[in-house]
């Protein structure tokens, strides 16, 4: 049967080592009983072992053409097969509101992006696992003080927790990548709320590490300024922001901040702007 061709713009690199698939299907076990959802099967090769687990399963795939040889190679999923953009899915839809396990071996170019899905659907996901670039899973599961810290370490460890499992050569992809992957796992923790406005605690967080070498002082004032505009606040951002940058904690750069630091931040912020 002829195979799939990568597509280098939807940022396919199709696994071919069968080990590697079984040892990711069974980073689902983790969080028995639920359904899975895979993104980016491609041919398949991990979707057969994660057929094996006797759960709900749905694959959600946008090229066509994978789409066409799932059908012919897994007829057993027909229905089960979800031709649409992950992105752009209402995932409340999916298992008809049920929780479910999110896996896949995910696309580079939008790994992020579905990172930061699973976030805004934290409540329908408990646990998410799967194979990215190594250099993407090192920032989720980076502490404080590290250069791997940052935007994705701090917003997801705000509601997950992250186990970095094991690497994958490239060696067993085709293409092979230019980079290393690494598989991960990651499990909700028991926070409901962060206690802050978590809106601005995402634009706190993003606003910091756009420019991670200066200090917490110059990268938050452009923030601050908005905020004050915005409230429509008669103090000038020169004023109001002096005396509360004035606080040893802006000679700080954004690496060096703590997860409670950031919720403190935004506390802060959100109180006096």
């Amino acid at each position: 049967m002829r195979s799939v061709k990568p597509k280098k713009f939807l940022g396919q690199h199709f696994l071919t080592d069968l080990d590697v698939a079984s040892r990711i299907a069974d980073t689902v076990d983790a969080c028995p009983s639920l359904p899975v959802l895979e993104v980016g099967p491609g041919m398949g090769v991990l979707t057969q072992f994660l057929m094996q687990k006797a759960r709900p399963l749905k694959v959600v795939e946008l090229d066509g053409e994978s789409v066409d040889y799932l059908r012919r190679t897994w007829p057993q999923l027909e229905d089960d097969i979800i031709e649409d953009d992950f992105l752009k899915m209402h995932l409340d839809r999916t298992f008809d509101g049920q929780p479910f396990v999110l896996t896949g071996n995910y696309p580079y170019n939008i790994s992020s992006q579905i990172f930061f899905k699973m976030l805004d659907n934290r409540d329908l996901i408990p646990c998410c696992t799967g194979m990215i670039q190594k250099e993407v899973a090192d920032r989720i599961c980076a502490r404080p003080g590290t250069k791997a810290y940052g935007i994705l370490s701090v917003l997801i460890q705000a509601w997950y927790t992250p186990e970095y499992l094991f690497t994958v050569e490239p060696n067993v992809f085709n293409p092979p990548p230019k980079v290393r992957s690494a598989v991960i796992r990651l499990t909700r923790n028991s926070v409901n709320t962060l206690g802050c406005d978590e809106a601005l605690f995402r634009r706190v967080v993003k606003t910091t590490f756009n420019q991670r070498r200066k200090t917490l002082r110059n990268n938050i004032k452009p923030l601050l300024a908005e905020l004050v505009q915005s409230s429509k606040n008669d103090d000038s951002i020169g004023e109001n922001a002096a005396s509360f940058l004035a606080d040893d904690l802006f000679n700080l750069r954004p690496e060096q901040l703590t997860l409670q630091q950031f919720i403190d931040l935004t506390r802060r912020i959100h109180e006096r702007f």
